[in-house]
């Protein structure tokens, strides 16, 4: 009886309206994935051992307390950063990037860490002092999160450093700005956008920025990844042309039809129709997130669990921009839907705090009948 009483405990702590959107939409991933992957049974397969992992750690990482989940945040923001300069020093290469660190059994990403590890580390930083922050707070905040960025832009990544900037932005937003301070950030962003593109972005990255503007001036080179995509979006019409049915992956058309490019698969097979109920899914797993985010108990709570949810908002806006051609590629994944364990069990660890951080629900008691 004790034992279940100790289960029913762990499982009191998850959100079930969560769970169920995260479930739906890790079955729907999984069963896009078996067609982009040309009907691969060891793909989604390993999958599956996959979202087995992150389920776990999700499970876990929600019956970690608030005060707990504080008292971690330095040492694992230390880890992270302790970890990206190891990278830049005898980091794995791959695909002309230096991203992995190889153990021999496994290779990871210490740049996924950061993607917990920022945010926490603001929200640790704000949670100790008054609210709305100061000018001094946003400077010291806004170097927390640049760090990271700067280690991992370095890589390079873009993709995931936008995704770690995102992150800790989130938490000062949160935090509370003036309009003012809003806005004059606003003004500056065409500034800094050109001087990332003329001296903080690789030459291939530079390529894609134009490519966005126009991809038919090079329909075979650095165009052909968007013009494809469009084409498979397109061609799913209303309903779409079935499952495991879509000539653009079938026929390989399609670049990383696995990964970056799986909406492309998912919108060939099941049209409009089938987007729309997919975008709702989403909408419907950031309300709820965010919902949760306003019952965390403290401060750290509801910084952490406001930005957790947003980035997950920021991963599905930049992959469907991406692949539809209103952003630059950038490799980011589409969440929970595209293949890859590190970023399943990144994502399914951030639901984990979130339902966590929130105000705990009372534990079963089995009272006597007096």
């Amino acid at each position: 009886m004790d034992i279940l009483s100790r289960v029913f405990r762990w499982f009191n702590q998850l959100d079930l309206i969560l769970m169920s959107g995260l479930v739906i939409l890790l079955f729907l991933g999984s069963v896009t994935l078996y067609s982009a992957s040309g009907e691969n049974y060891a793909m989604v397969s390993r999958q599956g051992l996959h979202i087995l992992l992150a389920t776990i750690v999700m499970l876990l990482l929600s019956q970690v307390k608030s005060k707990t989940m504080q008292s971690w945040t330095i040492w694992v923001y230390g880890l992270g950063v302790l970890l990206l300069i190891l990278v830049m020093a005898q980091g794995h290469i791959g695909m002309g990037a230096r991203r992995w660190l190889d153990l021999g059994v496994f290779r990871f990403q210490p740049s996924e860490i950061m993607k917990l590890a920022g945010p926490m580390m603001v929200a640790r930083y704000f949670s100790d002092r008054p609210l709305p922050p100061s000018l001094k707070d946003i400077i010291v905040a806004l170097c927390i999160v640049m760090l990271p960025v700067l280690l991992i832009v370095k890589q390079p990544d873009l993709g995931t450093s936008l995704l770690v900037a995102s992150a800790g932005l989130f938490v000062i937003y949160f935090a509370g700005l003036s309009w003012k301070l809003i806005i004059a950030t606003l003004s500056a962003i065409p500034v800094g956008g050109y001087f990332l593109f003329h001296y903080g972005m690789h030459a291939y990255q530079q390529q894609r920025v134009l490519t966005l503007f126009d991809p038919e001036s090079n329909r075979l080179g650095a165009g052909y990844h968007i013009i494809q995509s469009k084409i498979a979006i397109g061609s799913g019409g209303v309903y779409g042309k079935g499952w495991t049915e879509g000539d653009q992956s079938r026929l390989d058309f399609l670049p990383e039809r696995h990964t970056d490019f799986i909406f492309s698969v998912f919108g060939e097979e099941f049209g409009l129709l089938g987007n729309i109920i997919l975008l709702s899914l989403y909408v419907f797993i950031i309300w709820r997130s965010l919902y949760l985010a306003t019952q965390g108990k403290d401060t750290f709570s509801r910084l952490l669990g406001g930005s957790l949810a947003l980035t997950f908002f920021v991963y599905l806006f930049v992959n469907t921009g991406m692949v539809s051609g209103i952003l630059p590629v950038v490799g980011v994944p589409l969440p929970l839907v595209s293949y890859g364990g590190t970023s399943i069990v990144t994502l399914m660890a951030a639901f984990g705090i979130i339902m966590g951080l929130q105000k705990r629900k009372r534990d079963y008691r089995h009272t006597p009948h007096t």
